[in-house]
């Protein structure tokens, strides 16, 4: 089964970021993201599968957070749910490039419902991301 052909609606989203350039060498180089179509203002992503956009947009909205397992979460933020291998293979990625977490990879919930692991971190325009990984996928929703 291909991306095209899965039953899971892909997502598109949009962002707003301060430097082109950075940001291709974030998503692509960094996080190793294939480049799609692009524009003097504008660079199209393929995150997952999923339509990822990065707009050039000088000007930003002030940042909030909000307080979770003693963390200050960035809102708003955006990911993805990898599996636990994909997770920590990101997070060694990440690392050897040298990106600072807003949040360090750890497991919150451990042995409890629930159970994942998590990291936030910002790209270079300042937008929040947070990957996660489940111990167990069928618990993505649980309560």
């Amino acid at each position: 089964m291909t991306v095209l052909d899965s039953p899971i609606p892909r997502f598109h989203l949009a962002v707003p970021v301060d430097d082109l350039a950075a940001a291709r060498r974030f998503y692509g180089d960094v996080l190793g993201l294939a480049q799609g179509r692009s524009a003097d203002t504008w660079v199209d992503w393929n995150l997952h599968g999923h339509q990822f956009v990065t707009h050039l947009a000088p000007e930003r909205a002030q940042r909030i957070h909000n307080p979770v397992d003693g963390h200050d979460v960035p809102v708003p933020h955006f990911g993805l749910i990898l599996t636990i291998p994909a997770f920590q293979e990101l997070a060694k990625r990440l690392r050897t490039a040298g990106v600072e977490f807003v949040i360090e990879p750890y497991v919150r919930f451990a042995g409890q419902k629930g159970e994942q692991h998590t990291m936030f971190l910002l790209d270079p325009a300042g937008n929040a991301l947070e990957f996660k990984a489940f111990a167990d996928d069928s618990q993505v929703f649980a309560a």
